[in-house]
């Protein structure tokens, strides 16, 4: 089975590269912008905007500077755009900023032959730390010290510049994944919540490690800081950098925190039963909203989803509105003084079973999709 998979790298630009991949986020803005004026006047298809790019060229020589192959990514990314808001999935496309939070560009991986030698636009050499990509020629690389090459035939290379001032190359592959067939042997259901983002019905609860707080402090000072300054100022740009340097680390150790987990429940199980979760309406009460955006719950479900693939296991979601922390899980009486969150403990009064309200609600959903796993089978 062919799966796409990203390996994201640290990139170490010279000056003379830093200036280039600069321009290129100049070029590509400037013509993503140009494009998308046109279209508001007139119909254009992607076919028709490549075609129309020489033009370009001719009337704005300093286009011919930067990589041609991400001028034409950039009018792939505006069709796709255009092709999004026809379905209703987001809105109509805006005009990009020079001073958005994150940059980038796209260039895709060309091969060709000559007199039995092989060219290629994008390379990636791990032994020696260095990626070559299309007018910088060889860059510095950091990044998966455990691999000695990249699995599988590159796809493109996207290269990108954060607030806190870092660049980023994240390279596209084509990977042959062979899934071996599992028998599913083991199955766990998971409750996510915000004291304990993840209990199971093991009994096991992965506490909150509550990431935003150890960072809190730090960015709200920075931020009063920031407010201080002179705006425009060489001060004020430079704790701007610095401001943006702590949200980075508290994205990424959310990212690790997620990862560590998502990992351990799909090595250790074969399928994993949780609920589908409306966080967009659990966000709206302002109790909860600090605490749900730190714990991330819809992206713990999403790299679920894709780990399970990757590994050959099942994820399984089961209906948003199961009462399955009013249901007992050893008779199946429904009670409904149970609703109120407050409760975190009760005795059952049908069959007298003490439960925990949250290992309670995982040992139910893990019922509810086993059932919903032997119906598939059926």
């Amino acid at each position: 089975m062919n799966m796409y998979k990203s390996y994201q790298f640290r990139l170490y630009p010279n000056d003379s590269q830093i200036i280039m991949i600069q321009k290129t986020f100049g070029c590509t803005r400037f013509v993503y912008n140009h494009y998308l004026e046109k279209r508001k006047k007139e119909h254009l298809t992607c076919f028709d905007m490549i075609k129309d790019l020489p033009n370009l060229y001719s009337e704005y020589p300093f286009l011919k500077e930067v990589d041609s192959c991400s001028l034409r990514c950039s009018l792939f990314d505006l069709e796709d755009a255009f092709k999004r808001f026809i379905k209703h999935q987001n809105n109509y496309p805006k005009f990009k900023g020079k001073y958005s939070s994150k940059r980038s560009y796209r260039t895709n991986y060309i091969t060709s032959t000559y007199k039995e030698r092989k060219y290629e636009n994008i390379k990636v050499d791990l032994k020696r730390k260095v990626i070559t990509l299309p007018k910088l020629k060889e860059v510095k690389i950091r990044g998966y010290r455990n691999l000695e090459s990249l699995p599988g035939r590159i796809i493109n290379a996207t290269i990108s510049e954060y607030s806190s001032g870092k660049y980023y190359v994240s390279v596209l592959v084509e990977v042959n994944h062979l899934v071996a067939k599992i028998i599913p042997k083991r199955i766990v259901g998971i409750d996510l919540g915000i004291k304990d983002v993840v209990i199971t019905s093991d009994g096991e609860k992965i506490k909150n490690e509550k990431i935003i707080e150890k960072y809190e402090k730090r960015i709200k000072r920075k931020q009063r800081e920031l407010a201080r300054r002179e705006k425009g100022s060489n001060n004020y740009y430079k704790t701007k950098r610095k401001l943006a340097v702590l949200f980075q680390k508290l994205k990424n150790a959310r990212k690790h925190f997620i990862h560590q987990i998502t990992k351990k429940l799909v090595l250790e199980n074969d399928i994993v039963v949780s609920e589908t979760l409306k966080v967009k309406e659990m966000i709206e009460e302002k109790k909860f909203s600090k605490s749900l955006t730190d714990v991330c719950l819809s992206e713990i479900c999403r790299v679920l989803e894709y780990k399970a693939k990757y590994y050959g296991k099942r994820y399984i979601q089961i209906d948003t509105y199961y009462p399955s922390s009013q249901e007992c899980s050893k008779c199946g009486y429904k009670n409904e003084k149970v609703k109120e969150l407050s409760v975190r403990n009760w005795i059952c009064p049908e069959c007298g079973s003490y439960h925990d309200r949250d290992i309670n609600a995982s040992q139910n959903i893990l019922f509810e999709g086993i059932k919903k796993y032997v119906k598939e089978l059926i």
